[in-house]
């Protein structure tokens, strides 16, 4: 174990030679190619090149150096190890309210995720981040626990001009028949042809909006807090989506304006 840490430290403690052995993995390079990408001098070169043929990660051939079966596996193992601290890294103030539970896909997709978070100055900061690309999109699939009025208000302005189709727990829709103006504008909704609304009676840990090809997840706390908006264009991610909604929608039945109306 010491001596496998020893060797991941002898890497991590250069960004040079990370890109020598990257770079060497991809394709033979000449000394002066190498510095072209790295910016180091040839004498820094040599000495990386040095270390990496004692340990038999790269061999010269022809003028150039190229990375051996060792060597291309080192660096391809290092690059994973970059891109996971880099993930976790990126969802490290929001994984406590992720429901991970609910989302079974590697969790590395979420490299290239915008993630919103309240601040000071802008405390509905996760909020607005989500209703700007509900009214932007022609199209919106969601599935939540919860529906708030802002986001209701986006789908009713939009109707006729908008596909929305949406699963939401009976919670959800019990919140939003409790006030009547609130009510009446998801009675317009439901009545719409181009909005359809079901209700869940199973739990639905998770508040997710497909905005066109974004997927957007809204996370709140344990008290119902928002904390964070994260959202993706990631096509694995998407498929999770869209299985999830398909899921939730077999087990749920249509929310009708008749049993709204009243």
């Amino acid at each position: 174990m010491e001596e496998t840490l020893a060797e991941i430290e002898f890497l991590a403690l250069s960004p040079n030679r990370v890109t020598v052995l990257e770079s060497l993995a991809e394709a033979p390079r000449t000394r002066s190619e190498l510095g072209e990408l790295t910016g180091a001098s040839q004498a820094t070169l040599g000495r990386i090149l040095s270390d990496f043929e004692e340990r038999n990660w790269v061999v010269r051939t022809d003028g150039s150096y190229a990375a051996t079966a060792t060597g291309r596996l080192v660096a391809e193992g290092f690059r994973d190890l970059l891109d996971v601290m880099a993930v976790e890294r990126k969802l490290r103030d929001v994984v406590a309210y992720l429901p991970t539970e609910a989302m079974d896909f590697d969790l590395r997709h979420l490299a290239d995720a915008t993630i919103v978070m309240p601040t000071e100055t802008r405390p509905n900061a996760p909020l607005q981040r989500l209703l700007a690309l509900m009214r932007d999109a022609e199209s919106l699939t969601a599935f939540s626990h919860a529906l708030n009025d802002r986001s209701l208000s986006v789908v009713a302005d939009r109707l006729g001009d908008q596909a929305f189709e949406a699963v939401l727990t009976r919670g959800a829709v019990d919140s939003l028949t409790a006030a009547d103006t609130l009510r009446e504008r998801l009675r317009r909704v439901v009545a719409a042809p181009s909005a359809g609304v079901r209700v869940a009676d199973d739990d639905i840990p998770v508040a997710v909006t497909v905005a066109d090809d974004v997927v957007n997840l809204l996370v709140r706390d344990d008290r119902g807090v928002v904390q964070a908006a994260v959202d993706t264009t990631d096509p694995v991610v998407r498929e999770w989506a869209e299985r999830r909604y398909e899921h939730y929608r077999a087990n749920s039945e249509p929310l009708t304006a008749e049993t709204l109306t009243g």
